[in-house]
């Protein structure tokens, strides 16, 4: 049965919750050091965000670039909750990182975002996909390629269906899960030319577990 669940009202109610999952798997821990060893950083990287949440994502990545020496570019986010946003915000402050801007936005309304937010080397997405109608992910999909430079890749960090992930991600978080098969469909139909699952290095390989790692050129 598709689960269709209403993410803002959900994350509102559970954000200091959703933080203490993320920290107590190393999720954080996990992105950044497959950012560290991704070929797909380079200095000057213009970056979208799609579902930035808590900023989990974003600050992995720009800690990752830093690690190697590479100098950010333009960092964006936009996020459907305002409670997950303040709290980015607020993390932006208490470190005083600048050069990363966040907005409220949809993904299926990216119409919405900044005239200025398109033509991405990178865009990430991470546990967000999952709280579309099922029936929308290729709308979702398309949408963010759009917003992507002629050369430009999409990583989507996303939850795979298992007997695990079922109980844990499915019910307790409302989340519609997807096999790979599904997964590799859902981005072909959506137009991208290149297509690949990818591994979280050896010491956070629990985190495949958890969910698929796609990189998808435009």
């Amino acid at each position: 049965m598709e689960i269709v669940p209403d993410p803002a009202r959900l994350y509102t109610d559970r954000t200091h919750s959703y933080v203490r999952f993320v920290r107590c798997v190393r999720y954080p821990q996990g992105l950044r050091a497959y950012f560290r060893e991704s070929p797909l950083l380079r200095s000057g990287l213009r970056v979208l965000d799609a579902g930035c949440g808590t900023g989990i994502v974003t600050l992995a990545l720009r800690e990752a670039l830093l690690s190697r020496d590479l100098r950010p570019g333009p960092l964006h986010g936009f996020d459907l909750t305002p409670a997950m946003i303040a709290r980015f915000r607020q993390t932006l402050q208490r470190r005083a990182i600048q050069g990363i801007d966040v907005v409220q936005a949809n993904v299926l309304r990216l119409e919405a975002l900044p005239g200025s937010w398109n033509s991405y080397d990178l865009i990430v997405s991470a546990s967000m996909m999952e709280y579309l109608p099922r029936n929308r992910l290729v709308d979702a999909l398309s949408g963010l390629r759009g917003l992507l430079s002629e050369d430009g890749s999409l990583a989507l960090f996303i939850t795979r269906r298992n007997w695990l992930m079922r109980p844990l991600i499915g019910r307790w978080w409302q989340a519609n899960l997807y096999n790979s098969g599904e997964l590799e469909e859902s981005f072909r139909r959506a137009g991208f030319s290149s297509i690949a699952f990818r591994r979280f290095p050896l010491s956070f390989r629990h985190l495949a577990l958890w969910g698929y790692i796609v990189e998808a050129r435009r």
